[in-house]
């Protein structure tokens, strides 16, 4: 490790910010908690949850429709966030912002809205081989409903995208191409950027999969030029149950709504329904209030750290955690590409991860074993499962240290 990246650790405030997050004080089967399950949640600091506790508290209402003081109050703190979101992303506008239940729900939204009107029989769809099942059951179901076809761009043996075969997909019948950003199972970072703009000179929209991304490295929608980003509230320290769609304004204006109900009129009669101006036609009924006013207290500490520290200090602890499992004996890296975030995924001779996880838990430490909504990535690689370790910027070198020290144990256990 360089000077410099040693004198950024040490200025890191790992020990501080982790004091920010109650439930790593926690013991787990009289063990300290070792959190590295990240990547399927991550955990919330005190900010968030005291939010959630004064919006119920304090100022509980719905929103947009009241004229009294309380609803007044929760209508803007509610669209305070949006603001915050469209800074977080980089968004052109706050009617670019809609509110979703997360990242599956967003992608479902484009799939149904601009997929039904855009999308013919003949029509292509591009996918890679590493996405979440969120990001291709939506695009199968639209595939079956209107004849559409899906194709798949393949990943290589370290699991990256393959940008040559991508280009030979693409071609006048690409509508959509739809991209995760950093893949869940794998850590890999895809050239999102290039992608877009390959996909673009086809005529073709883009979406991407922001899940996994937004909570390690900075967004910005107008340098990656995507016409979708999708991403959700729990994997960035806030609460479950909320996502955040951004889409291009000119498209959202010319797609039909997702939903019907309140708040995304202007005028109903038994004859015809006029809709809301964006955002509100797509946020149809009573949101999720509290989750959002917890998502903004989540982007306002994220921000009061700086996203480009914590990119840089989780890069640094994924180097570490890296070296450290390539001296175990029988474990194998799934997932090796050069251009990686915050995941190890592994597995380990004659130990099945769903083992190995049961044996971790004993000693307090939280990984995610199976497939994680992944199934052809652990087809492409032929393992059944894997073990996944994956890191926020509240994790250690200690913490890697344990993780280590408890997998040699489980497999003496094992030999």
């Amino acid at each position: 490790m360089s000077t410099a990246a040693k004198a950024f650790h040490a200025e890191f405030e790992v020990s501080r910010y982790r004091q920010d997050f109650p439930v790593l004080q926690r013991a787990v089967r009289g063990k300290p908690l070792v959190y590295l399950d990240n990547a399927a949640t991550s955990q919330k600091p005190s900010v968030v949850i005291d939010a959630l506790e004064k919006y119920y508290s304090e100022y509980n209402a719905n929103i947009h429709r009241g004229v009294h003081t309380l609803s007044e109050e929760a209508t803007v703190a509610y669209e305070d966030v949006r603001e915050l979101c469209r800074n977080f992303v980089n968004a052109s506008s706050v009617q670019e912002i809609i509110f979703t239940k997360g990242t599956t729900e967003a992608i479902n939204l484009v799939a149904n809205t601009y997929g039904r009107s855009n999308l013919e029989a003949g029509d292509e769809i591009i996918i890679s081989w590493m996405e979440h099942h969120s990001n291709i059951v939506p695009w199968q179901l639209l595939c079956e409903q209107n004849g559409a076809v899906l194709k798949v761009v393949p990943i290589d043996d370290d699991g990256a995208f393959v940008m040559d075969e991508y280009i030979k997909l693409l071609s006048p019948k690409t509508k959509i191409v739809a991209i995760g950003h950093i893949s869940n199972a794998l850590g890999s970072i895809n050239p999102v950027k290039e992608i877009a703009r390959l996909a673009h000179e086809q005529g073709a929209v883009v979406l991407v999969d922001g899940a996994q991304a937004t909570p390690h490295t900075a967004i910005d929608v107008q340098d990656l030029d995507c016409d979708f980003y999708a991403f959700s509230s729990h994997k960035v320290f806030g609460p479950t149950g909320v996502g955040v769609l951004y889409g291009r304004q000119d498209l959202l204006e010319a797609m039909p709504p997702y939903q019907g109900g309140g708040d995304m009129i202007k005028m109903v009669t038994f004859e015809k329904t006029l809709y809301s101006d964006l955002p509100n036609k797509y946020e149809a009924g009573t949101p999720n209030i509290s989750g959002v006013i917890g998502l903004g207290a989540a982007l306002n500490y994220l921000n009061s750290i700086g996203i480009e520290n914590i990119a840089a200090y989780e890069n640094e602890l994924l180097d570490y955690a890296t070296d450290a499992a390539l001296k175990v004996e029988g474990l194998r890296i799934i997932g090796t590409a050069e251009n990686k975030a915050s995941i190890l995924s592994f597995v380990i001779d004659k130990v099945h991860p769903h083992d190995l996880g049961t044996i971790l838990d004993h000693d307090g430490i939280a990984i995610r074993t199976g497939h994680h909504c992944a199934m052809p990535v652990m087809d492409r690689f032929k393992v059944p499962a894997t073990a996944r370790a994956s890191f926020a910027f509240y994790n250690t070198r200690q913490e890697v240290d344990i993780l280590m020290d408890a997998i040699n144990n489980a497999r003496k256990v094992f030999a």
